[in-house]
């Protein structure tokens, strides 16, 4: 049926370690192996595929859960290429958010980084720590105290800085 290969094998090939295989057969994202009698696993070249394609799901930002979804739907000769749109359109709209949640964290941040002037100042009225402590005259506490709906990512030039260079 083809050559069968370790578990060291496969795992090299694939680019994983040995404990990812094992742990993905746990998941259910691949199969578990045939067994030598000595109980070592053997596995066919299939294995290398599913496991780089897990990994490039992976680099795409989907979850373990949201790719065993994928998997399945592969799998099922009913499944079609608008199904795996779907749940990758999906996928951008939760990144999106989480984009908008980052952009918002990193725009309160910016604004506690403006606000303090640093330098040798004793601790006490720092406006970082202030906001940390939930002050109501830090420059962030107002944001912070609302239940803001998310925005769409924009980008900003903020803090002297932008995409961690100095402008």
């Amino acid at each position: 049926m083809g050559e069968w290969m370790t578990i060291g094998q496969v795992a090299r090939e694939a680019g994983v370690g040995v404990q990812t295989l094992r742990y993905y057969e746990r998941e259910g994202l691949l199969e578990e192996p045939a067994r030598r009698d000595s109980g070592y696993r053997m596995y066919q070249r299939p294995a290398i595929q599913r496991v780089r394609w897990i990994r490039r799901a992976k680099m795409l930002g989907f979850s373990l859960n949201e790719i065993r979804d994928l998997l399945l739907l592969r799998e099922n000769p009913q499944s079609t290429r608008g199904d795996i749109r779907a749940r990758t359109k999906e996928k951008i709209d939760d990144l999106n958010q989480k984009i908008a949640e980052m952009t918002q964290i990193r725009d309160e941040l910016c604004a506690l980084v403006q606000a303090c002037d640093g330098g040798d100042a004793p601790l006490d009225g720092c406006p970082i720590l202030g906001a940390l402590e939930g002050e109501d005259n830090s420059p962030c506490a107002s944001k912070s105290a609302q239940s803001r709906p998310p925005q769409t990512p924009h980008r900003t030039k903020r803090c002297g800085h932008y995409n961690g260079e100095k402008t």
